[in-house]
């Protein structure tokens, strides 16, 4: 039955320079890469070699210790190069791309069952794009998951506009939906903003469970969504998908050519004209960032301020990222330090004076701190902007002290680094929240399966 959650706790960081609903033109990409480091957990076996020839959807490696869950070049190309780091770790494959685009095709005339289904997402490399709750990983595809989740709408700062970059692509996410029916036997839930249009791409869709989140980020994460629809108990799966994967997937199952173009969001305050442009998964950062910047030193993230990675220019696009915020560096020294009078500072405390503006436009915000680590005292802060019924602050430090049975006790099940990161950002002890939940996540894997 679907449902309308207001969420109220939370918050919306202002930052200047979303994109607007205008799509570019982008530079089809030289290079690409896919990078173990996007899957959390993943040990790569590795399949290809430099030099080798690739098709897009051609394996590049695959999972250790899940030999099925496999992962595929995004082009048609060569293998430039395999980077390697500490210990010889997988870092990125890169792949210098052909101008002329090749594409594996795959058999898909018969996915009528969730087996079906399963197989051809396997095959082709589009199972990475179903992850699981708890723990935050890949879904094991041996699972049958009690539900499945898809977020319509992105709430965090600079977040992309899902119904804009899916526009006309109803066919595709419809049969995306269709395929994630079979492998579930309980809802698909689709959340979106309320007041969307009939005619949009989530409006049109059907046979899922439509409910409605309004408040302050993070009401846009899954997992909130989750936590107020269909909590996560020991012992239970809920898979979560991003709404631009489901029509990847329906327009794979569709035409059976593996296809990983997508629309991305250009957005940040050293953008010169934020906007959308498609590219594909692994993208070059140059390609997406070239000569559409303000001159200065910035910072390229892939992803949003909040949770995102800094790449630089001479990064790659993550692979579950659908945004490339840019901002400021914050090196230089202000005088006072935090403590000066600023209006063009926001914070979520009355540090500076944005409390005095709350309708102020966007704020042009840098990448400093604001401060270094303190002690880790307890304030309350963390509490107002997570919108979950758990104690945060508790169970960081059941996750520091590696106290198992007070993290179950205390919601690591349904946690994860991206639900917390505006404690983070609010955090007066400059704890870092996502890494530290990271860490208590891998301990429950390890020691509770």
């Amino acid at each position: 039955m679907s449902k309308t959650v207001k969420i109220r706790k939370g918050a919306n960081i202002p930052l200047s320079g979303s994109a607007e609903k205008v799509k570019g033109e982008a530079t089809f990409a030289s290079s690409f890469a896919i990078k173990p480091t996007d899957f959390h957990g993943l040990i790569p076996k590795l399949v290809v070699k430099q030099g080798a020839e690739v098709k897009a959807g051609s394996v590049l490696f695959y999972d250790k210790y899940n030999e099925h869950v496999k992962f595929v070049s995004p082009v048609s190309g060569e293998v430039a190069e395999v980077v390697r780091g500490e210990k010889r770790k997988i870092l990125e494959v890169r792949i210098v791309a052909d101008s002329n685009q090749a594409a594996e095709t795959f058999d898909v005339s018969d996915v009528s069952t969730g087996e079906k289904v399963k197989q051809a997402l396997l095959a082709a490399g589009y199972w990475p794009f179903i992850k699981q709750r708890p723990y935050d990983v890949i879904a094991d595809p041996k699972d049958t998951p009690k539900s499945i989740f898809v977020s319509g709408f992105d709430s965090a700062p600079l977040g992309p506009d899902y119904d804009f970059a899916l526009h006309g692509q109803n066919a595709d996410f419809q049969k995306g939906i269709d395929a994630l029916k079979t492998m579930t036997n309980g809802a698909v839930h689709l959340s979106t903003r309320p007041g969307g249009a009939a005619d949009t791409v989530f409006g049109a869709a059907s046979g899922v469970e439509k409910n409605t989140f309004s408040g302050p980020h993070p009401a846009g994460n899954v997992g909130i969504q989750i936590h107020h629809i269909d909590p996560v108990n020991k012992g239970e799966r809920v898979w979560a998908i991003n709404a631009q994967a489901v029509a990847m997937i329906g327009r794979f199952l569709n035409s059976g050519k593996a296809d990983f173009s997508k629309t991305i969001a250009l957005a940040g305050s050293q953008v010169e004209k934020p906007r959308y442009f498609t590219t594909h998964i692994g993208a070059s950062a140059k390609s997406i960032v070239d000569g559409k910047l303000v001159d200065g030193d910035n910072r390229v993230i892939s992803g949003n301020p909040l949770t995102g990675s800094n790449v630089g220019v001479d990064g790659y696009l993550g692979f579950y990222d659908d945004v490339v915020s840019v901002l400021p560096e914050g090196k230089e020294p202000q005088f006072l330090g935090w403590i000066a009078p600023n209006f063009n500072k926001f914070s979520l405390s009355r540090s500076y004076f944005s409390w005095l503006m709350p309708k102020k436009g966007g704020y042009a915000l840098n990448t400093s701190m604001n401060g270094e680590d303190r002690a880790f005292v307890v304030s309350g802060e963390y509490e107002n902007v997570l919108p979950m019924d758990i104690y945060p602050v508790y169970l960081l430090k059941a996750i520091m002290t590696k106290d198992i049975e007070k993290m179950e006790n205390l919601g690591i099940y349904e946690i994860a680094p991206e639900d917390m990161a505006l404690c983070e950002y609010a955090c007066t002890s400059k704890i870092e929240v996502q890494n530290i939940v990271r860490s208590g996540i891998d301990l429950a894997i390890q020691e509770l399966g």
